[in-house]
């Protein structure tokens, strides 16, 4: 099993990106592209799936937390990686985890892929394990933050964005700002005018 890659960017697109590794390049799908750069260092944590069809693919993590929670959610029945990566870019990992925990079917029904009925399988499924992974200690979970960017979802669609353009603004928001502890107001200012500037 390929556990990790390290090596550096070399080309980009939506949700993959290829890892020059010296001799090989090597493609993996990953949540979103968006917060990496062409030239970029990087050792990805990794996950090869296996698919009767298409065989082999191989997916990459910024994260060894971000890989547990896409191998639990791949893990609930009837659930496969593209999902599991819309999830991810969606709601990041721990915000994956609040909407679960918290047993939040609509928050986690504005995924593109999951409908109110898939929302309530993957909650009823997970729930459980996702409190034994947070109890565990296995994640850096954060209440507060988790939810602050629930509610920024929540309020771009009361405003009448649609599902692909409250992703695009949540995975800008992750890529510039996943480690800084933002108020509600100023992560929503920010979603906001990376919108405008869309259009």
């Amino acid at each position: 099993m390929i556990n990790y890659i390290s090596g550096t960017i070399k080309e980009l697109k939506d949700q993959s990106v290829v890892v020059d590794i010296g001799s090989l390049g090597i493609f993996l799908s990953v949540p979103t592209s968006i917060k990496f750069h062409q030239g970029q260092k990087v050792c990805l944590a990794t996950y090869m799936h296996w698919n009767q069809e298409q065989g082999p693919s191989l997916f990459g993590f910024e994260h060894e937390f971000e890989r547990t929670v896409f191998m639990l959610v791949i893990g609930c029945s009837g659930i496969g990686p593209k999902i599991a990566l819309a999830i991810l870019a969606h709601l990041g990992a721990q915000g994956f985890l609040e909407v679960v925990s918290s047993g939040d079917e609509r928050a986690l029904s504005k995924v593109n892929g999951i409908g109110p009925k898939k929302a309530e399988q993957i909650i009823v499924h997970l729930k459980h394990k996702v409190s034994q992974l947070i109890s565990s200690g296995a994640c850096c979970y954060d209440d507060s933050k988790a939810k602050a960017w629930q509610e920024v979802s929540q309020a771009l669609e009361s405003l009448n964005y649609t599902r692909t353009e409250i992703s695009q603004a949540m995975q800008y928001l992750t890529a510039h700002h996943a480690g800084a502890d933002l108020p509600f107001d100023q992560m929503l200012r920010q979603a906001l005018s990376f919108l405008s500037k869309r259009v």
